[in-house]
């Protein structure tokens, strides 16, 4: 992320949500000293039980954006994401930074950014962890922006078909070719 981009997303019409790490020290240690300065405008605490998970989230948005560069164009709203529980009856605390230039409520805020780690969660992390994606030694020509999009379809078409685990349709559909054209009818 940088500042230039920000600008050509507002320039061009739209909003942004964006998540800041530490490689944005200016930018991170400023929201950092300011989240500090002043009481959150608007907080949404949440909890989540699943199997082997428990997490409560705590998300907190500011309006106080003092000594921040206006070279974040359109910036308007900080928000800390709070992350704490057990997974597997371990404990674990995760604290997220984001810049938006949207002015919602921490409860808007939740859901946006729930929605976006549905689809991290869907999309990318199977892709990965299922598929190896980031392991993929591809390098020639498109080859790797080809299989990704292969790697896509595959997702979606087993989805599609009702298989919620992607290692469990394989698994199932491997050695059926008949099942697999099938799922293209």
């Amino acid at each position: 992320m940088s500042k230039k981009t920000v600008k050509q997303i507002i320039d061009t019409g739209n909003d942004y949500v964006i998540a800041v790490k530490a490689n944005q020290p200016k930018l991170y240690n400023q929201m950092q000293h300011n989240m500090k300065l002043s009481q959150p405008m608007s907080v949404d605490p949440s909890f989540e039980q699943r199997s082997d998970r428990v997490t409560e989230r705590r998300i907190s948005v500011f309006d106080h954006l003092d000594n921040i560069s206006s070279e974040w164009v359109g910036l308007k709203r900080i928000i800390r994401v709070e992350r704490f529980g057990t997974r597997a009856h371990q404990p674990y605390e995760e604290t997220a930074y984001y810049i938006s230039s949207i002015a919602l409520d921490a409860a808007d805020f939740a859901q946006g950014i729930r929605g976006h780690w549905g689809i991290e969660n869907r999309l990318h992390w199977v892709k990965d962890v299922v598929f190896l994606e980031d392991s993929s030694q591809m390098v020639d020509g498109y080859a790797a922006a080809n299989f990704s999009i292969l790697r896509s379809f595959v997702i979606n078409l087993f989805r599609h078909n009702g298989f919620d685990s992607l290692t469990k349709a394989i698994r199932y559909c491997s050695h059926n070719i008949q099942l697999l054209f099938s799922f293209l009818e």
